[in-house]
């Protein structure tokens, strides 16, 4: 006996709703907030800068079709490419994303908000562009850090209580969505065209994670978020040109997302009434995430092994004279750490080492470092000493630790690091539990980011150039200011 269920419109999830108006409706009061999406900005522009130098990274910019002109597109930083927004959203956050050396947010779910860049500087730099053109007023860099502080938000705080890696997905989900809403808005859309835009990023078919996982590691995890921020910038463009929404994206029965690609494979979810299978919100959206995120400072490395190479380069010099003599070395660590970067066997290419916290604590232990070219296959080749470090690796878990990196007053990411001796000695435990990035440690690290970007800078800039970029991007107040379009006139060559 067949059934013929009520084809009945619902209203839009109230998850997209929620996102929607945050978007539309909150203003940022918070000082710090905007402050640091100051720094983030820096921070990211000089990742992405310093990613020009390989070319496996620039292989993949510039126009889909050579010699395409755009009238008023969108600058990629340190290139000399004018491109349409969706391809120069794809260009900067491929960039961005390349060395794995911009921001970090860890809890539930693992994601880089600094990524939403792609899709927030192509947007604002052709709006700006062609604003003045038609004689309005350009869109400032306020315009571009406001997005950024509420694409952070809309990343972040969904990552806080929802792990979609569990079930197999990838954050850049999340990266597409935060990206549409902010670009969505940045374009003029209404409310509709703004629920619309975020029921189809939900709609996509969702990246698996299988690229960042060995043995299926590889460079797809540098441009991937490059890609969400792309789908963004053309799913707000959809929206605005009139497209009608899925409003039950999230929740329709069998068709939905949460029924295809989450319920069904979370056990949490999936022991639930059907109306409590959906996300989890620790806090409304504001500026937490901002004010909280996590900077990678002096090791262009995974995140869940920062304070591993702190720890590293502390027991260097005390290491580097008897590397041969080292019997075994023990990491101590969290269980995220554990599930995501602790690697055995061999590693295929730049992209499996810079996810194995056994080589990213190798390398500083050996050396008292660890750059980008510490990861390419001709410094690995060169270097035998480095495999048969991680082969007298054991790596542990510190229960406490777990606890800490989740609890959201602390949420540390500590590594201990102990190394023994064939004579029966051993260093002490070497422990860092906030590395320099941590808010904790704001203070002490908002040097070393200046100086991590003026670094950057230089590598595709002459030095005046850089000084006059570092000093625009240290004066908040005339930063903002800044059409966006004056400002990307400074990044290209």
């Amino acid at each position: 006996m067949s059934t013929v269920e009520a084809n009945v419109r619902p209203d839009y999830d109230a998850e997209l709703q929620k996102i929607a108006d945050y978007v539309l409706g909150y203003r940022i009061e918070s000082d710090e907030a905007w402050n640091t999406a100051r720094l983030c900005l820096m921070d990211t522009l000089g990742c992405g800068l310093l990613a020009l130098r390989f070319p496996e990274c620039t292989k993949h910019l510039g126009p889909l079709v050579e010699g395409t002109v755009v009238p008023h597109g969108a600058r990629v930083p340190g290139t000399s490419f004018r491109l349409d927004p969706v391809k120069a959203a794809w260009d900067i956050g491929a960039i961005v994303r390349w060395l794995d050396y911009n921001d970090t947010w860890l809890a539930a779910e693992w994601g880089h908000p600094s990524d939403n860049l792609g899709a927030i500087l192509a947007v604002a730099d052709h709006l700006s562009q062609k604003r003045v053109a038609q004689g309005e007023a350009p869109l400032t860099m306020r315009d571009v850090l406001e997005a950024m502080i509420m694409a952070h938000e809309i990343q972040g705080v969904l990552a806080l209580e929802n792990s979609f890696n569990r079930v197999g997905l990838d954050h850049v989900v999340l990266v597409k969505v935060a990206s549409t809403a902010v670009a969505a808005r940045m374009l003029g859309a209404d409310r509709e065209q703004l629920l619309s835009a975020l029921s189809h990023a939900w709609v996509d078919g969702q990246s698996l994670r299988t690229y960042r996982h060995a043995p299926n590691a590889g460079s797809r995890k540098s441009w991937a978020a490059g890609d969400a921020t792309s789908r963004a910038v053309r799913l707000a463009d959809i929206a605005l040109r009139g497209e009608m929404g899925v409003p039950g994206a999230l929740s329709a029965p069998q068709w939905g997302f949460y029924d295809v690609l989450f319920s069904h494979t979370n056990r949490d979810l999936a022991t639930k009434p059907e109306g409590e299978r959906r996300f989890r919100f620790q806090c409304d959206f504001g500026s937490y995430v901002m004010e909280n995120i996590l900077f990678k400072l002096s090791f262009p490395a995974e995140f869940h092994a920062q304070t591993a190479c702190e720890a590293a380069v502390t027991l260097h010099p005390e290491v580097k004279g008897r590397i041969d003599e080292i019997e075994r070395v023990v990491i101590t660590t969290h269980e995220s750490a554990i599930r995501i970067i602790s690697k055995e066997g061999d590693l295929a290419n730049p992209a499996d080492r810079d996810h194995c916290l056994q080589y990213m604590t190798a390398v500083p232990l050996i050396l008292g470092e660890l750059t980008a070219e510490h990861y390419e296959d001709d410094f690995h080749a060169a270097h035998p000493e480095i495999d048969a470090l991680r082969a007298k690796m054991e790596v542990v878990e510190e229960p406490r630790y777990t606890h800490d990196y989740l609890d959201p007053d602390k949420r540390s990411i500590a590594n201990a690091i102990q190394v023994f001796f064939t004579d029966g000695t051993s260093t002490d435990q070497v422990a860092v539990e906030y590395p320099i990035g941590h808010r904790r440690r704001r203070e002490e690290g908002i040097p070393v980011l200046e100086a991590k970007f003026r670094c950057n800078l230089e590598t595709r800039f002459p030095r005046s150039r850089s000084e006059k970029i570092l000093a625009l991007c240290q004066d908040a107040q005339r930063l903002q200011m800044t059409p966006v379009h004056r400002f990307m006139d400074l990044l290209v060559i």
